[in-house]
């Protein structure tokens, strides 16, 4: 067996949202390199798991990673969100669980010739290789005024002008590490991230649609009209965050009249099942000590039940 090379955030709160799904199906959207999917088949012998992935070296890993258990665990390559709507098409009530933990895996994070890190030599940042837009295009090519929006939208970077001009003046780019000097003075010190963080992110975002993917997964759930399932949505950002938070709670209400309704006419029952999670879980003091990724992750559990 390989080398484990990423450390599942949330190990023991992902088993334990799961425990009651025991001879169903898991999809785990965002399988990567087999970690949370290795615990939740380990964890019920009767379980079946289906992988997603859009990285084809994720894919050839957890391949072997997880041939030791046969025709319980299946992988498929694609954006989480088309290939999790066909599954559910596909597999129906078969499916107790779904799982997505919306981030990008420490063997993406610490490969340099990815380009996701601020000290990678190109300039890349695509989940799938194969993807036609890179962050070369959007550093060197978008407008001043769109990077700016992204900037100040993805990163939540306070001085999203300065550093989207500056972007404009000094480009072209061709490395994660010559755009990060170039900022770098830009950005606020002091913080425990390294200064350029949040502007990678931002572009990384972008790159890969990530918020736009992670709606779609919601939508795609919201209308299969499966009757009974646990959905689990592991965040790092306060935009995905407040997506699953909203989207959690329109599914929870049975009244969805206007606020300023002087009475209720849509019939009182549009609730698809309740929250689990009111506040989100959140990584244990020994998982922080051990993998300090851990400490942005939130984890958001609904159960279906319609």
């Amino acid at each position: 067996m390989k080398k484990i090379p990423h450390i599942p955030v949330l190990y023991r709160e992902v088993v334990e949202a799961y425990a009651a799904c025991k001879e169903g199906t898991i999809i785990d959207c965002t399988m990567g390199y087999g970690g949370h999917t290795s615990l939740l088949l380990d964890a019920q012998s009767n379980r079946m798991l289906i992988g997603i992935d859009q990285d084809p070296t994720a894919i050839a890993f957890s391949t072997e990673r997880l041939s030791l258990y046969g025709d319980r665990a299946e992988m498929r390559q694609g954006r989480f969100s088309a290939v999790a709507e066909t599954l559910m098409g596909e597999k129906g009530d078969q499916i107790c669980g779904i799982l997505a933990d919306i981030g990008v895996s420490s063997l993406q994070l610490d490969q340099r010739e990815r380009g996701f890190s601020y000290e990678s030599e190109n300039l890349d940042m695509r989940m799938d290789p194969n993807a036609p837009l890179s962050a070369y295009e959007v550093v060197n090519e978008y407008g001043q005024s769109a990077l700016e929006k992204i900037l100040r939208e993805y990163g939540e970077v306070t001085n999203a002008r300065i550093v989207a001009e500056t972007i404009v003046k000094k480009r072209p780019f061709e490395s994660a590490k010559e755009l990060s000097n170039a900022i770098f003075h830009l950005m606020p010190k002091g913080k425990k991230i390294h200064p350029s963080t949040l502007v990678m992110q931002a572009i990384r975002i972008e790159v890969n649609d990530e918020l736009g993917e992670l709606t779609r997964l919601l939508d795609a759930i919201e209308k299969s009209g499966l009757k009974k399932l646990r959905v689990g949505i592991i965040t790092f950002h306060s935009l995905e965050d407040r997506i699953v938070k909203q989207r959690f709670t329109t599914w929870a209400k049975n009244c969805i009249c206007p606020d300023d309704a002087m009475r209720c006419t849509c019939g009182n029952n549009h609730s698809i099942g309740k929250v689990i999670t009111k506040k989100p879980l959140t990584a244990q003091e020994d998982e922080l000590r051990a993998n300090s990724r851990s400490r942005s992750a939130k984890l958001r559990i609904f159960e279906i039940n319609r």
